[in-house]
């Protein structure tokens, strides 16, 4: 059957595509499909837009496909689009479309519009709670007592939330809480207080309001911006650290520092309780100790594995220092995961070391040393080798600056020795002391995991001068004779008077022999909740004061006495800095750099001055707030 089809003019513009027979495209597509376009012309109606901006129309209309009985199919002229018009660029559907534009129109956004603008502060993010006490385990006491308590704190800190606003500074506007944080700030302590305090619950929580009911206003924006800084994880009213990179800022010159330095000093009874010798072993006690070491034949045990092993002090006759071989040991010491309240039902996981991930008892250890060592930590013991000395006074010399002091200790043929002695000078932060020391035992193990002394660098060590004070980079390190020599090259930096600063020192003047009186012990300016033995280390106080990383080279690099002994003195102007703002708040000053009390002695509506804050609040002199008495612990019959 002739098909008949109108001519094309010779002006009529047609595409360069492939030419595909239709009967090839009717047979191809199923029925289904054939029949849905067939009907898209009835289905589907002229869409009108008014805006002003029109979107593109899908070109939805098929065109209609008559297959004859020989099964050849053609084109009805009257509906060839092309045939009457210009041919414009192949019609895009309506869902891809209204995709694409959609993604255009997201794509043309200009980039910086997209960029958070970096002047304005990060937004504290929480979550919208109701003012309803949480549900804990074990609540304390009924539902109605504890919303009644916690609608009267949040009461408390509103009025002082209201007295921060009314004050309109500019430099406070991060210290001003919202109607969501006050609710937030109200449920953690009525928490805090239920549970860790659940036996004298409404005894604390009420002491706290009534504090809060006293407190003014300057006190309730140092508790706002300790607990954003706790909360949040950023120092109030800034996105960024409060000193940054670890610089410590405390708005005094050296001397108001050094001024402000005796309200830190650690008092004999702390320092009795932390282990320090405050008083030097008798003769008699240094003989006994000898005797006892003669009949124990030098055995001892091995400080890591537990084992036992005799050690050889000036090597056996076949040269041995000390028998039992290789000492197989984990380096790192063991982490017990927190119990979860699951664990009857997962299981509690068990211990674990993290230096290789084995569970306790899996195997005898992940390191291998060539020898076993030990550590002497009876004072007599330590005097038999080395006798303590106390801090000579130099009466020919001025009152001297306060000095940082660490020490490094490896493990002797005598027990673990002073290997090297750092000294800086505070609050500068100057080299004035750093040598490497001969121990007086044969060297077992220089511990160069945690103290980063090598045989390198005694090998490369020059014998020590006065010149050494001087800050030499990429110089070797100077050596010293002997533990006591060390010991008076610090002697000559110190009198009793002297501020000596340091973590964790009783280690330090132990290894030295050193009796002083005027301690600084950051390990002591920063307790652990748990009180003694527990102790936070360098390291964590480090991190988190001082926005620093120390101690970070692990095993390949050890520690290094000269960072941790400046890292310990900012820490000690962090504690500066904080006694400084509170004792600015009752009315201390600095009088050509002496710290002047104000009239009266430091008091201020009612409450003890700075020297006394913290001994009001526990209860000392004169009651404070937890009343007289707080504290301390009853006797029987009380």
């Amino acid at each position: 059957m002739p098909s008949s089809a109108v001519p094309l003019a010779a002006s009529t513009p047609l595409p360069e595509t492939e030419t595909i027979p239709l009967a090839a495209l009717a047979d191809d597509e199923p029925l289904r499909k054939r029949r849905r376009i067939d009907g898209a012309d009835n289905d589907r109606t002229p869409i009108s837009s008014n805006s002003k901006h029109e979107e593109p129309k899908c070109e939805c209309k098929a065109t209609e496909v008559v297959k004859e009985s020989n099964g050849s199919s053609n084109r009805h002229s009257q509906e060839l689009i092309s045939a009457t018009r210009t041919v414009s660029p192949p019609a895009v559907s309506c869902r891809s479309t209204s995709a694409s534009t959609s993604g255009k129109s997201s794509s043309s956004t200009p980039f910086n519009a997209a960029k958070p603008n970096r002047n304005i502060p990060l937004q504290r993010q929480l979550k919208t709670e109701p003012l309803n006490p949480r549900h804990i385990a074990r609540p304390p006491a009924s539902h109605t007592v504890r919303m009644s308590i916690l609608t009267k704190l949040h009461d408390a800190m509103v009025q002082l939330n209201k007295q921060v606003i009314k004050e309109n500074d500019p430099y406070k506007k991060a210290l001003i809480l919202s109607s969501d944080e006050v609710v937030t700030m109200a449920l953690d302590e009525e928490e805090k207080a239920a549970k860790d305090h659940s036996s004298v619950y409404a005894n604390v929580i009420k002491l706290r309001i009534t504090k809060l009911r006293k407190m003014d206003r300057e006190e309730w924006e140092t508790n706002v911006s300790t607990y954003i800084v706790a909360k949040f994880g950023l120092p109030a009213g800034s996105n960024k650290p409060e000193d940054p990179d670890g610089e410590v800022i405390t708005g005094l010159n050296p001397q108001e520092e050094i001024s402000l330095l005796p309200k830190l000093y650690a008092s004999r009874e702390q320092l009795n309780k932390a282990g320090y010798v405050t008083t030097a072993p008798t003769s008699d006690d240094i003989e006994a100790a000898k005797r006892g070491a003669e009949a124990a034949q030098g055995w001892e045990q091995c400080e890591r594995c537990n084992g036992r092993f005799q050690v050889f002090p000036g090597r056996r006759e076949d040269g041995l220092l000390a028998t039992g071989g290789h000492c197989t040991y984990h380096h790192a010491k063991p982490l017990r995961p927190q119990k979860k309240k699951t664990d009857h039902i997962t299981g509690h996981k068990e211990s674990y070391y993290p230096c290789c991930n084995e569970t306790i008892g899996t195997s005898a250890g992940c390191t291998k040393a060539e020898w076993h060592v030990f550590k002497v930590s009876e004072v007599k013991r330590l005097a038999a080798v080395l006798q303590f000395k106390e801090t000579p006074s130099q009466l020919n010399k001025p009152t001297l600056p306060p000095i940082c002091f660490d020490c490094e200790m490896g493990y002797t043929t005598l027990g673990l020795e002073l290997i090297r002695l750092t000294a800086v000078s505070w609050p500068e932060g100057n080299k004035v002391l750093d040598v490497l020391v001969k121990p007086k035992g044969e060297i077992l193990d220089l511990n160069s995991r945690y103290s980063g002394v090598r045989p390198e660098h005694f090998a490369n060590a020059t014998p020590h001068s006065p010149s050494d004070t001087k800050d030499k980079p990429h110089q070797p390190l100077p050596v010293v004779d002997s533990p006591s020599t060390a010991r008076d090259l610090l002697f000559q930096l110190l009198q009793p008077e002297t501020p000596l600063i340091g973590h964790a020192l009783e280690n330090d003047l132990n290894a030295c022999r050193i009796i002083h009186p005027t301690i600084v012990d950051t390990a002591l300016l920063f307790p652990h909740p748990g009180g003694l033995p527990y102790r936070f280390g360098l390291r964590a106080l480090t991190r988190k004061y001082l926005n620093r990383h120390i101690q970070a080279g692990g095993g390949e690099l050890g520690h290094d006495s000269m960072e941790d002994a400046k890292a310990t003195g900012d820490l000690v102007r962090v504690k500066v800095r904080e006694t400084w703002n509170a004792l600015k708040r009752v009315g201390y000053s600095f009088e050509k750099g002496r710290l002047v009390a104000p009239p009266g002695g430091g008091m201020k509506n009612g409450v003890a001055g700075a020297q006394g804050a913290s001994s009001s609040i526990l209860g000392g002199g004169g009651g404070g707030v937890l009343g007289h008495g707080a504290g301390i612990k009853r006797k029987e019959g009380e």
